[in-house]
C-alpha cells in the first residue's frame, strides 16, 4: 500500500491535516525534511562508528531474529544492528533532535515542552546487506514503561529506504486498537498465522523514504522490517519523544536514563 506524506513547506504541516492523519493512521511521512548538512554529518559519524565498532553497539547476533548470525563468533557475528546512545556520540545528534521545525511538529502532536528519552531508541539503526535480520510485527511499548502510551518515534533516513533494503512496514490504525493475548506470541510479536490478524496484514504500508525524509509513528503502531536484500548497508537515525504530561515509571528500564528536555519553539 502507498504511504501518505507531506512535503516540507506545505501549508498542511501548519494545520490540522498533520494531526488528523497521525491520530487516525498512527504514522506520518514528511518528505525532504532534514537539512542535508545535518543528514550528511550524522551519516558520516555513523559510518565511522560502525567501521570502528565503537561501543555501545547491539549486534545482529544479540537479537537472534530470523537471519541473525548464530553467535558473535559465527560468520557475520560482529555485524552492527544498532549504534546505541547516539546523543553521546556526537553533537550533531543533539542538533538534530532540537532542530526547530522538528520540535514544532512534535509540540503539535505531544504538547510542550517535548522530552527525548535516552533509555529507548536514541540510536542509529543499521541493516547490513548480508547479515541483517528480520524483525517481526511489534509495538515499541511492549517493553517500555510510561504513565501513558503517548510517545512518538521519529525515523530519519540517512540514505534511501525501500522494500528491497528493508524499509519499515506499518499497520495503519493499530495504535488505537487492543489485541487479545492469543493474537500475540510469547515475545509479544503479532502472530501472522492468526486469522483475526489477516485483515490488518493485508493493509501493510511500506514506508519508502529518500535521504532526508522522516517517518513519525506512534509507539503503539505495529511495525516490522525484512532483511536487507540490497547491496549497501542502510542507516537510519531513530529517536522517541513524549510530552509534558507523560513520565517513565520509576524503577523501570524506561527510568534508568535521564531525559533531554527540548527547547520550546514558538510558532
Amino acid at each position: 500500500m502507498t504511504s501518505s506524506s507531506f512535503t516540507t513547506g506545505s501549508s498542511s504541516l501548519a494545520g490540522e491535516d498533520l494531526l488528523m492523519q497521525f491520530r487516525e493512521e498512527g504514522y506520518l511521512i514528511v518528505r525532504n525534511f532534514a537539512p542535508e548538512e545535518l543528514t550528511e554529518r550524522m551519516r558520516r559519524i555513523s559510518l565511522a562508528d560502525v567501521a570502528a565498532l565503537r561501543e555501545p553497539i547491539e549486534y545482529e547476533a544479540d537479537v537472534q531474529y530470523p537471519g541473525s548470525p548464530e553467535s558473535l563468533d559465527a560468520p557475520g557475528g560482529r555485524t552492527c544492528r544498532r549504534l546505541r546512545q547516539a546523543l553521546s556520540r556526537d553533537p550533531v545528534f543533539s542538533d538534530w533532535v532540537s532542530y526547530p521545525p522538528l520540535v514544532q511538529i512534535l509540540q503539535r502532536l505531544l504538547g510542550s515542552p517535548v522530552s527525548c528519552p535516552l533509555a529507548h531508541h536514541n540510536c542509529v539503526m543499521t541493516k547490513h546487506p548480508r547479515y541483517s535480520s528480520e524483525t517481526g510485527w511489534h509495538r515499541d511499548l511492549r517493553f517500555w514503561n510510561y504513565e501513558q502510551p503517548e510517545l512518538v518515534n521519529v525515523w530519519l533516513a540517512l540514505g534511501d529506504e525501500f522494500p528491497e533494503n528493508g524499509c519499515l512496514k506499518l499497520l495503519p490504525g493499530t495504535h488505537r486498537m487492543t489485541f487479545e493475548a492469543d493474537r500475540l506470541d510469547e515475545k509479544r510479536f503479532l502472530r501472522t498465522d492468526h486469522p483475526a490478524n489477516q485483515p490488518l496484514l493485508e493493509k501493510t504500508v511500506y514506508a519508502e523514504l529518500r535521504r532526508g525524509d522522516i517517518l513519525l509513528f506512534h509507539a503503539q503502531t505495529f511495525h516490522a522490517a525484512t532483511r536487507n536484500f540490497g547491496d549497501e548497508t542502510k542507516y537510519s537515525a531513530v529517536f522517541t519523544f513524549h510530552g509534558p504530561q507523560n513520565r517513565p515509571i520509576p524503577g523501570s528500564k524506561s527510568a534508568s536514563f535521564p531525559e533531554l528536555i527540548l527547547p520550546e519553539v514558538i510558532d
